[in-house]
């Protein structure tokens, strides 16, 4: 049996499904992403000839193939939100970030650290991978589109979507500079006189600093470009061209990238940016469907990849204690964490619930440990991709199980609420429950 072919048929396979999995499912409590890792699951242990999935043995293509869905969903994450940037719009985006993160953080450096013997490097890279919530994997608890008109009170995001789709747009990024401070400590050792200066003027300071700039301005010319070029012809708006998101996309993170700083924000923020632009245009949902399509591919390839990692090899070795640290880290930290963030915050118990357990961990994870592996020198690089391994395919499973019923009881809540409190089911995204 030729290998090519295998390959070329299972390619043609999977992107048809791709296409038909999402509407067959329709309400169901299964999700494509568990449908592909069980097929990669299945895939490599009966069929010989396919490739070797290891990412450690090919840490290189892991990390391009995962940067580049990372980018591709924050870029489709920016598009698709309709509420403006604000302190007290996203007021629970902030809460995530400063308080959530942070709390996640330490406690999967200290679950790390404790439970399963890591050295301090390695605590801290645990820590940073795998507390960002993800863009890739979150599509059923995630805003699904630009709204045509996102000023209509009844196209308002609900604050459950809103939060989690704006909460992995940016805490993808946020995530770099404690990747960076656990390469660092790998390399020069624990003492912060070694790396601290550095990483604070550097890692933190100017790369997040960049990353908001470039992606500002890039997504400024951008939006003239596309809606107000002094001709027709370049006037890409009028034209519908929907593979310039893509675009779009590559310029922030490139020139992000070559000024040395956060592409992932970049990305996200230039989304924004142009998403700001002639905000109720068309046009944004033609982009925003473009990057879902180039997305949902990339997905299935990566976690079809991970489906057969899983089986050859990449959780050979796994005790108890990186299951039990796994879903604590699912069940217990995220959960409670998310809870402290959002306390007597302007979301309803039910949406605050919703919101604090549906932190779904994915492919920036796997991005994350593919790059500090590279990057730096870990002892402990075969436990730290168990690990992540672990709490990513127990996500998948655990919440795309749990996401759909989830979500369809939280928004029967908020439509019954909203009849009480306004007469009007259409209120129902701006009625806490």
């Amino acid at each position: 049996m030729s290998a090519n072919a295998v390959v070329y048929t299972g390619a043609g396979v999977a992107t048809l499904l791709a296409a038909l999995l999402p509407r067959a499912l329709g309400k169901a409590p299964v999700s494509m992403p568990m449908v592909f890792l069980a097929a990669g699951a299945v895939a490599f242990t009966v069929i010989d000839p396919l490739p070797d999935p290891d990412p450690i043995r090919y840490g290189g293509v892991a990390l391009h193939l995962t940067e580049l869905c990372v980018i591709i969903s924050l870029m489709g994450a920016g598009l698709a939100l309709n509420r403006p940037v604000g302190l007290r719009r996203w007021a629970t985006t902030w809460r995530l970030l400063a308080v959530t993160m942070p709390l996640s953080m330490l406690a999967i450096g200290l679950l790390g650290w404790g439970a399963l013997g890591l050295g301090a490097a390695s605590a801290v890279l645990l820590a940073a991978v795998i507390a960002p919530t993800d863009p890739v994997l979150a599509g059923e608890v995630q805003v699904a589109e630009p709204a045509e008109r996102p000023d209509d009170p009844g196209s308002a995001e609900d604050e459950a979507r809103f939060a989690l789709t704006s909460e992995a747009g940016l805490n993808d990024g946020l995530a770099f500079p404690f990747t960076y401070a656990a390469v660092a400590i790998s390399v020069v050792g624990v003492a912060p006189a070694a790396w601290l200066p550095h990483w604070l003027a550097v890692d933190l300071l100017w790369r997040l600093a960049c990353g908001l700039l470039v992606g500002l301005l890039t997504g400024w010319v951008l939006r003239k470009l596309f809606f107000a070029a002094p001709s027709e012809k370049f006037r890409l708006a009028e034209h519908a061209e929907g593979f310039v998101a893509l675009a779009a996309t590559f310029l922030a993170y490139g020139l992000t990238e070559l000024a040395e700083g956060y592409g992932f924000i970049a990305v996200f923020v230039c989304a924004c940016t142009i998403r700001a632009g002639e905000r109720s245009h068309g046009y944004h949902r033609v982009l925003h469907q473009y990057v879902e399509q180039v997305e949902r591919m990339l997905t299935v390839l990566i976690i079809f990849l991970l489906g057969g990692a899983a089986v050859t090899g990449l959780l050979a070795g796994a005790g108890w204690r990186e299951v039990v640290v796994a879903l604590v880290i699912l069940l217990v930290v995220r959960p409670v964490t998310g809870l402290v963030g959002l306390a007597r915050g302007k979301t309803g118990p039910r949406e605050r619930a919703v919101i604090s357990f549906f932190g779904v961990r994915g492919v920036g994870s796997l991005f994350y440990v593919a790059y500090a592996l590279q990057e730096g020198h870990f002892a402990d690089q075969h436990a730290i991709w168990r690990v992540v391994g672990l709490v990513v395919i127990g996500s998948i499973v655990l919440h795309g199980v749990t996401a759909t019923p989830a979500i369809r009881l939280l928004d029967r809540l908020r439509e019954r609420a909203a009849r009480k409190r306004h007469g009007d089911p259409d209120k129902a995204s701006q009625t806490p429950v």
